[in-house]
């Protein structure tokens, strides 16, 4: 179990353990493999008009304007034996499917319907409008004084029953190599420490699911964090604006969350102990907020919410041991019910029960409504229960995992380049590392097509080159470009710190850069301070390194 830092800064409450609730949580689609290069379900491409969003609504993803469009009928071929009819027409055995058809659900082992094949099912005779759950008290009441005061029923939210959400906003996530995932182990595998780190890739539709949307990932970026076997603390990241302009730029976005939750077993075999299952638990109720308040971070609009948005395509992605005792990759998202929960201040976890979250008490600052969920009794009737302490399961949604197999990834799979903000004197991001990177690289672009090594050249000591510098760079690899890469590398900018990065290795000496004339950003030389020999950039007036003021002796 992971301790995380509460979102909400809250206090762990210590109650006494009760009996857990049995998961029942079929492993079947979450442990398969999703091939990209899997033939998906047959679905009708017929364009449909497309409704317009109301006026002032936020914009839509892309690939939500793509699946408006797509009828989303599941297509059946003419049954030899059943259909009595001939080449053009169609029968009860032969007549498309709806994307929410549960039989067709259940035979393809899909356990959640996709997202906009729910919104098909409930808009197809009437018009909806979607909203979120809401657990505060309505604003406005001029009937009585403000609460504690005072409450009526106009104002007071109602109760929650949790229910398990029927659909899911992101139906898989695939990796486009299993480097991704092992770069961000070598972490753990070198210090045994855990590690949590941000998704950035891409929402796509999912061929295997009608209506399906999956998430693309292209890159792993650690943010600075503090960790130890079994917690993880999160730092303030300098850097957080920028890596998200530099993924824009390269058209990525961010779309979930990554953490490990690893313990050895027997380091002879790489095995790792199997500590979450349906005897444990899946998720940790800290893990569920921790999700939740994410999931709110990264709204997904929708043109059927009165509010402009509902739900979110954030996943979460936890690496964990599996039943065979090996490194596994399980994904969830959590239900738009704790999202709400969460949001409202209403959750928090539990220190003895990590399958149990803990329902916030009404206090003068804060009325909380009553939570039920529903459990089978002694006679095995289905009954309503009051949740001070409710399972997590009720609010987990399952999201497959799975490689690529084909297909070329987004950044190359054979990076060498450390991560960054990697407290290990074998993973720092240096001058020298740079040199051996790309001295390790079949081509610049290959060098170039990572994220670490672009933002570390925005964001180096030695020579920081900034979004207008390396858009001409982010161009080239977005678009695999091998001759604009080249074209780049020879711009001053890009080719002093090239070589920096050269002399810092010993294989240039920096005397004869400086005789050469090699030019910075602007045209200026990079000069050299005379007392300590540092290399300072053109606009320094003193030295980066001993603070001298800036000498041209050398």
């Amino acid at each position: 179990m992971i301790y995380l830092n509460p979102v909400n800064g809250a206090v762990l409450f210590e109650q006494s353990s009760t009996s857990s609730e049995t998961h029942r949580k079929p492993l079947s689609e979450s442990s398969r493999p999703v091939q990209s290069s899997e033939p998906g379900p047959s679905t009708s491409k017929v364009t449909l008009p497309i409704p317009p969003p109301p006026p002032g609504a936020p914009e839509e993803d892309e690939v939500d304007l793509q699946l408006y469009k797509v009828s989303g009928l599941i297509e059946r071929q003419r049954d030899e034996k059943l259909c009595r009819h001939n080449l053009n027409g169609k029968c009860v055995h032969c007549t498309p499917l709806e994307p929410w058809d549960e039989e067709y659900l259940k035979e393809h082992n899909i356990k959640h319907m996709s997202f906009h094949s729910y919104l098909r099912k409930i808009t197809s005779k009437n018009f909806v409008s979607l909203e979120e759950l809401s657990c505060k008290i309505k604003p406005g009441c001029r009937e009585h004084p403000a609460w504690p005061r005072g409450i009526c029923s106009k104002c007071q939210p109602g109760a929650v029953t949790l229910m398990r959400q029927p659909y899911r906003h992101t139906d898989n996530v695939l990796f486009e190599h299993a480097n991704l995932v092992e770069r961000f182990l070598s972490y753990w595998r070198a210090t045994g420490h855990q590690r949590l780190a941000w998704l950035y890739g891409q929402y796509e539709s999912h061929p295997d699911v009608p209506l399906g949307i999956r998430a693309r990932v292209a890159a792993i970026y650690e943010p600075p964090q503090s960790s130890s076997r079994d917690c993880i603390a999160l730092e303030t990241d300098p850097r957080e604006e920028l890596v998200q302009q530099i993924a824009q730029r390269l058209g990525l976005r961010r779309v979930g969350w990554i953490f490990t939750d690893l313990v050895p077993l027997d380091v002879s075999k790489g095995t790792v102990k199997h500590i979450r299952g349906v005897d444990t638990h899946f998720l940790s109720a800290q893990e569920c907020i921790t999700a939740g308040h994410y999931q709110n971070l990264h709204p997904s609009a929708c043109r059927h919410a009165a509010s402009g948005y509902f739900g979110s395509k954030f996943v979460t992605v936890c690496v964990s041991g599996d039943s065979s005792e090996q490194v596994h990759l399980e994904g969830y998202q959590v239900s738009g019910q704790c999202g709400a929960l969460v949001r409202d201040r209403v959750l928090l976890p539990t220190r003895d029960a990590p399958d149990l979250a803990y329902v916030r008490d009404s206090s003068e600052h804060q009325y909380v409504p009553d939570v039920y969920y529903k459990e089978r009794d002694e006679y095995g009737n289905e009954v309503g229960v009051s949740a001070k302490r409710l399972p997590v399961a009720y609010l987990l949604v399952d999201v497959p995992c799975g490689v690529a197999v084909g297909g070329p990834p987004t950044f190359g799979a054979t990076a060498t380049f450390p991560p960054a903000n990697r407290p290990l004197q074998q993973h720092l991001q240096t001058l020298q590392a740079l040199h051996r990177h790309i001295a390790a690289s079949d081509s610049f672009l290959e060098a170039m097509s990572d994220l670490h090594v672009l933002l570390y050249l925005a964001s180096n000591e030695a020579l920081a080159l900034g979004m207008e510098s390396l858009a001409p760079l982010l161009d080239a690899v977005r678009l695999r470009d091998g001759d604009a890469a080249e074209a780049w590398r020879a711009l001053p900018s890009a080719a002093t710190l090239l070589h920096l990065a050269a002399a810092d290795t010993g294989h240039v000496p920096a005397p004869l850069l400086l005789a050469e004339g090699v030019r910075a950003e602007g045209g200026r030389a990079v000069w050299t301070c005379a007392v300590c020999t540092f290399h300072n950039p053109p606009a320094a007036a003193s030295c980066d390194m001993c603070a001298m003021p800036r000498s041209d002796a050398l």
